[in-house]
């Protein structure tokens, strides 16, 4: 099938004092854009519940943000930044988190010309003794490398990485990270390290928020999608079909599939990376299908979705993986995906409604959103810019409400 999407079509002017430098100081006080078939509304966050459907059950990325940006330096001093963005070896994230000594990593590094051989190192204290850390590139990418980390310490690479490593925080905020940023560029349900971007759309919601909510009838699940530095990258094409998507893992339990099944017609999505695994699902579930195998191992593919047929609804994919998991005795899903959601004839078959921040101009997560509202995204976005709302990670949020039948 011939496909193409114009990415200037999905494009808008972005001022920089739009973009938001630092968070409010309370989490549930940004602004709430509500999108309701059409209206659109502004309020508040710590209102969301008020618009949203009475007992809907919320879903969050549980995904945990780790402190991957690592500052190492050469013998003659030359400064290497060493971005750690997926484990190599072992490459499964649990595993590699767990390593001791030794570990491989897919690493972006800033200041490459100055580091052509050899190694980079940074000395520390831990435990009231001095120690060494380690790194040698082994393998050379064109924008990735292969990074083997060594140390004296007897800690995990996750400690390692909670004791030298900085949070790394958007390249658009065009600042150093903070102190601030350590609570405030991760969500309060944040519990499975393995991301280097925040889902941050679940950066408004406060425990206090989430109790309340709970109190009243509204439901919680999570899944778990480890961000990758991909999602900033920006669509180089004038065709945005030709933007090769980032590979991103995920896993979802057996308990949160029965939980989606009982709650199917009110499934909310907190952030784009959620809407990203719970649509996912449909295509695992169609593999078994037509293959009897939900085959977790091969990435799901950028258009996979696309060739799903219309009848095969988000019930069916659901009720088919519970049949599946249940009759192979599996209690966890992982696999990886490549999906995009474009307006290029995208149905969503899990998502009900979104909750999103504002998204970069001819940026992938726009053309989700696009995909979801239609031609509709440039309304929310100049209501957005003419009533000053915040854009971007640390911006203020929307609900967006589409009634699909």
């Amino acid at each position: 099938m011939e496909r193409y999407i114009d990415i200037n079509d999905f494009n808008y002017t972005l001022p920089d004092e739009r973009i938001a430098k630092f968070p409010l100081a309370e989490r549930t006080s940004s602004k709430l854009l509500v999108y309701d078939n059409g209206e659109i509304t502004e309020s508040y966050f710590h209102a969301v519940a008020d618009h949203l459907p009475e007992g809907a059950l919320l879903v969050f990325n549980n995904t945990r943000v780790v402190r991957a940006r690592m500052v190492m330096h050469k013998a003659s001093g030359a400064r290497i930044e060493v971005f750690c963005l997926e484990p190599h070896n072992p490459k499964d994230y649990e595993r590699a988190f767990a390593t001791r000594h030794q570990s491989e990593w897919s690493c972006i590094v800033g200041n490459l010309k100055k580091w052509k051989e050899g190694e980079v190192g940074i000395d520390f204290e831990l435990g009231g003794e001095q120690h060494t850390l380690r790194a040698e590139i082994i393998e050379r990418g064109t924008r990735e490398h292969i990074v083997r980390f060594k140390w004296s310490a007897e800690c995990t690479f996750g400690e390692l990485l909670e004791t030298l490593g900085r949070i790394p925080i958007p390249p658009y905020l065009n600042r150093e990270s903070e102190e601030v940023d350590n609570t405030r560029y991760q969500t309060v349900y944040a519990r499975y390290e393995g991301s280097v971007a925040a889902p941050t759309a679940g950066l408004h919601f406060s425990d206090e928020l989430m109790s309340r909510m709970r109190d009243t009838g509204f439901e919680f699940d999570g899944v778990t999608l480890h961000v990758g530095a991909g999602t900033f990258l920006p669509v180089k094409d004038d065709d945005a079909t030709k933007h090769p998507m980032h590979t991103e893992h995920f896993s979802v339990t057996r308990a949160t599939i029965e939980h989606l099944r009982a709650k199917y017609d009110n499934i909310v999505a907190v952030g784009t990376t959620s809407v990203r695994t719970l649509e996912s699902l449909t295509a695992l579930a169609w593999r078994i299908h037509i293959s009897g195998s939900a085959d977790t191992e091969r990435t799901i593919g950028q258009w996979e979705l696309y060739d799903i047929p219309e009848t095969f609804s988000g019930y069916d994919a659901l009720t088919t993986l519970l049949d599946y998991m249940q009759q192979h005795n599996l209690a966890e899903l992982k696999s990886a995906t490549q999906i995009m959601i474009t307006p290029l004839g995208y149905r969503f078959r899990i998502v009900k409604y979104i909750i999103t921040n504002f998204h970069q101009p001819k940026s992938t997560l726009l053309l989700l959103v696009s995909a979801y509202v239609g031609d509709n995204w440039r309304r929310i976005y100049d209501y957005a810019l003419e009533n000053d709302f915040r854009f971007l990670s640390y911006g203020d949020s929307s609900l967006l409400k589409v009634d699909r039948g």
